[in-house]
């Protein structure tokens, strides 16, 4: 028996999350059996290999792609199912079972975090169109594109993610927090031109947050105004000063660090910036290039089994 979507392509890192996608494949493979649904493993090889696997899985005609891992993984996979803001197959459907690391994408959308009931969720004919961001930056001199589903940063938010990148794993969803304040005691604001279609704020700027789901960094509801279905992304403009960011940090965990009188919020469907220096900028936890950047959203882009 195979989906309404027809069989399954799971498409992961297995050394990912210090291996857990490896060791969580077995139960996922006893569950999809056990459902009798028909499926394939595609295995990563190298950083943006789960692209090209979605793509070339696409080209065969397959419509049912499944990313097993974390925000990265799903990063790399929404990547391959488009090309030039358009779906590359309209039909094809983006399923996803978090492991290893754990996914901040899946709670914007209740999807269950442990593999058994991640398979569940693939099970039967439901999914509906989601937004999708995009994201055109400035990497090695030359201008560069990519699409997130997620949630993208441009200042200390994506230092941050660059140094959590070089600490122990162990530290699992509280990662973030520990390289927060490492980048913290030495991050200065930059003088900023943000252009939010109808207005332009200028000004100094920690971070720029560009979000198109709700939740970050492990745990943190970072845009709980967020939609992915509203078609616009929810921006949010940053300069505390430092004893007030330390302070803002653990209220993000709940969504109630806004609204803040250091904070300007909006929602639109362009954001672009520029900066006196490059601000580094990162996407579901994946590192990119450096600003000036633009931001769009491109609605109803893909459809998420749910």
């Amino acid at each position: 028996m195979s989906s309404p979507f027809g069989p399954m392509v799971l498409i992961c890192n297995e050394r990912s999350g210090r291996g857990g996608v490896g060791k969580a494949l077995p139960e996922v493979r006893a569950h999809l059996e056990q459902r009798g649904l028909e499926y394939e493993i595609r295995a990563t090889e190298y950083p943006g290999h789960a692209t090209e696997l979605a793509r070339a899985a696409l080209q065969e005609g397959k419509r049912f792609l499944v990313a097993v891992g974390g925000d990265g993984t799903i990063h790399e996979v929404v990547n391959g199912m488009l090309e030039e803001d358009q779906a590359i197959d309209p039909t094809a459907v983006l399923g996803v079972i978090a492991a290893g690391t754990g996914s901040d994408f899946i709670k914007t959308f209740g999807i269950p975090a442990s593999a058994s009931h991640g398979v569940a969720h693939l099970d039967g004919g439901e999914s509906f169109p989601i937004d999708i961001g995009k994201i055109t930056y400035m990497q090695d001199g030359a201008e560069v594109v990519r699409y997130f589903p997620n949630i993208a940063e441009a200042g200390i938010g994506a230092d941050t993610v660059a140094r959590a990148s070089r600490l122990p794993r162990w530290l699992g969803p509280t990662v973030y927090f520990f390289a927060f304040w490492l980048v913290m005691r030495g991050f200065k604001p930059a003088n900023v031109k943000v252009d939010l279609v109808d207005r332009v704020h200028e000004g100094r700027m920690s971070n720029l947050v560009v979000a198109n789901g709700q939740f970050f960094g492990g745990g943190m509801k970072v845009a709980p105004k967020a939609a992915p279905t509203d078609g616009l992304l929810d921006i949010q403009i940053h300069n505390p000063r430092k004893r007030e960011a330390i302070a803002i940090m653990p209220r993000m965990y709940k969504g109630e660090h806004i609204p803040h009188p250091d904070i300007h919020e909006a929602k639109r469907i362009r954001v672009s910036i520029e900066a006196d220096r490059p601000l580094r900028i990162e996407a579901d936890g994946e590192m990119l290039g450096e600003t000036p950047a633009t931001f769009e959203v491109i609605p109803d882009a893909i459809n998420l089994k749910v």
